[in-house]
């Protein structure tokens, strides 16, 4: 370090500059840099000892904020000095004006919009409260964060052996050994790194940005949940039993389910106009931020009821002669079906399943604020496969998982879905993730009648886990209680959002999803390859990776399925699902390894069932 060059500090200072202002206001800015509209411009400050997690921190911090489009720079201190501040060593007025520069290049980031975060040890409190004078100075915020970990913890860490060598005396003046580190003393946040994980760490850094107006709320990711809380739940259930009622349809009491579990969050209730239009014209929700939701979750009412309860400040959702919800503030509006059914489904054709059910429910819409007064279980012998998003999300802490990949599925599952999950588990572990975990997540809501039932499908599902075709002790095999709206693109963009927001951060999507054969052509509905592009490019869906479905058919020569080659194409068999049913309602069997045997007994003895029925 003694053969650096050292700064000129007595350079003579022009007299003739003059700061210039730009013509770009702020507020300006902060219009088009980002996709998310308002200024947010600010300084992150990372300071503590080396090996404290400085630099771990920023890193995952600036990759969340720019995965939800919040423009970000992390200025780290190693990096830095192998450029702006390559000429500065290690005495105390480098330091001083290694940290005066920063904070200058700081300012200039924040300036534009940007949420910049640094990372520099910053030893002395004199070199960054100066720091924060430069900003606060030009009316930018600065968010001093201390990095807190015990020095035994950082040296434990040293992954560049530098407190080994300060120990050594082969470094002179390292922070933390022989040179005094002073600590912050009012910081806006202090970490314990020893203590927290680096997600524990990002989540409060994104609380302390939302306090401070700098990013909008659900970056948080927080799940919404509308259940009343316990503590309230006597005065609710008394207020219920008071209120006007509107009797809901199991159809309805689905999305109430979804809803109040949090998988719409940040909804509050069944959408008001505003929510639906915004849905309906732009897929996204656009008030504090531009959320993808696109579909719209209503509920229809008759004409009757709306003149009914036009006026009432609260009403109570009733099933089956149950009190279950209290819509508060209902707003009526018009449910123009046509239109909405042109735009969600791109047809209008009325023997569409799901669009036969708009057509013939209520002329009239009504939104409001849900207040759930229990848990949705439907006592069918699988309300425990049905976690709720923070169910999901603590049951991957406690498996450790580094990654999340999602499969969502409405049939049973052959060999051609299992080698897709099994191909994408192995390609995580190629990355470096070393507890890639598999959501394997059904959807549990309405499908039509064609469509194998849940029951069927879990034990179908559970015969595959027993079989050892997915690995059950890294699957979770849980019900997604959506129903199904078979509105292919649109709609698997609801399906992929929900997952993200139970913490999902990747999402393997098939050929048509969510999609169906047109009622009239017996064509496919939707272009089969449009989901998985739509969804590479749809906005507000950054955090979580698309893995498109790679085209899987039975490999005759091997016996088992494959991935599909253009070039072997003599060898491949595709079976259709339509081939695949006709084999189960005859009872015959598939072509060896084309699912899993026991898998395959429970698709026959469905369709026994049926038949017997029929």
């Amino acid at each position: 370090m003694s053969g650096v060059k050292k700064l000129r500090t007595d350079l003579v200072r022009s007299t003739n500059v003059v700061y210039q202002d730009h013509h770009v206001s702020r507020s300006k800015r902060g219009q088009v840099v980002g996709t998310r509209g308002g200024f947010r411009g600010c300084t992150i400050w990372l300071t503590g000892l080396s090996g404290a997690g400085k630099t771990t921190i920023s890193f995952a911090l600036e990759e969340y904020l720019v995965s939800h489009r919040i423009p970000c720079y992390s200025l780290d201190g190693d990096n830095i000095r192998h450029g702006l501040n390559k000429n500065l060593g290690f005495s105390d007025k480098d330091r001083e004006e290694n940290i005066r520069r920063i904070a200058e290049v700081a300012k200039l980031f924040a300036d534009a919009g940007l949420v910049c975060i640094t990372s520099f040890i910053s030893p002395f409190g004199k070199d960054r409260n100066e720091a924060r004078k430069i900003h606060e100075s030009a009316g930018l915020k600065f968010l001093e964060v201390f990095i807190h970990a015990p020095l035994e913890v950082c040296e434990s860490r040293d992954v560049k052996g530098l407190y080994k060598k300060a120990r050594a005396g082969e470094i002179k003046g390292f922070t933390g050994i022989d040179s005094e580190y002073e600590r912050p003393e009012a910081p806006e946040l202090v970490l314990k790194t020893g203590e927290l994980s680096v997600n524990e760490c990002i989540h409060q850094v994104l609380e302390l940005l939302w306090e401070q107006s700098i990013v909008p709320c659900e970056i948080l990711e927080e799940v919404n949940e509308l259940f009343v809380p316990e503590n309230k739940l006597d005065l609710a259930v008394a207020d219920a039993k008071t209120l006007p009622t509107i009797s809901i349809s199991k159809l309805d009491l689905q999305w109430v389910q979804v809803l109040a579990e949090g998988w719409a969050s940040p909804l509050k209730g069944f959408m008001r106009e505003r929510e639906f239009l915004q849905v309906l014209h732009f897929g996204n929700l656009l008030d504090g931020g531009s959320i993808n939701m696109s579909i719209p979750i209503v509920l229809a009412v008759s004409t009757e009821t709306k003149q009914k309860l036009d006026s009432c400040a609260a009403v109570a959702l009733e099933y089956q002669g149950s009190r279950v919800a209290i819509l508060r503030n209902p707003e009526f509006y018009a449910h123009r079906k046509e239109e909405r059914c042109a735009r969600q489904w791109g047809t209008t054709c009325p023997q569409h399943p799901y669009i036969k059910m708009v057509m013939e429910g209520g002329d009239w819409l009504v939104g409001g604020d849900l207040e759930v007064l229990e848990r949705i279980k439907w006592n069918d012998g699988l309300d425990q496969y049905r976690l709720t998003p923070n169910e999901l999300k603590q049951r991957f802490k406690e498996m450790e998982a580094d990654a999340v990949f999602a499969f969502q599925l409405r049939n049973p599952v052959h060999n051609g879905h299992a080698l897709l999950m099994q191909d994408t588990k192995r390609r995580l572990l190629e990355r470096g993730y070393k507890n890639p975990v598999l959501l394997l997540h059904p959807l549990g809501g309405w499908t039509k009648d064609d469509d194998v039932p849940l029951d069927w499908r879990m034990k179908q599902h559970s015969a595959v886990l027993d079989e050892g075709v997915l690995e059950r002790a890294s699957t979770i095999i849980a019900i997604f209680p959506s129903p199904m709206m078979y509105a292919g693109p649109t709609e698997v963009q609801w399906h992929c959002r929900a997952r993200m927001i139970a913490g999902a951060n990747f999402y393997i999507v098939g050929r048509d999803p969510a999609g169906m054969p047109h009622p009239d052509t017996k064509q496919d509905l939707y272009e089969p390859t449009h989901g998985a592009k739509v969804l590479s490019m749809a906005p507000g869906l950054t955090s979580v990776e698309i893995i498109p479905f790679r085209v899987a058919a039975y490999n005759k020569s091997k016996k088992a399925m494959d991935f599909y080659s253009p070039e072997c194409h003599a060898d491949f068999e595709f079976i259709s699902g339509t081939k695949m049913r006709n084999l189960a309602r005859s009872g015959e069997n598939p072509p060896d390894g084309f699912m899993a045997p026991k898998a395959w007994k429970v698709l026959v003895e469905y369709y026994s069932s049926i038949q017997k029925i029929n």
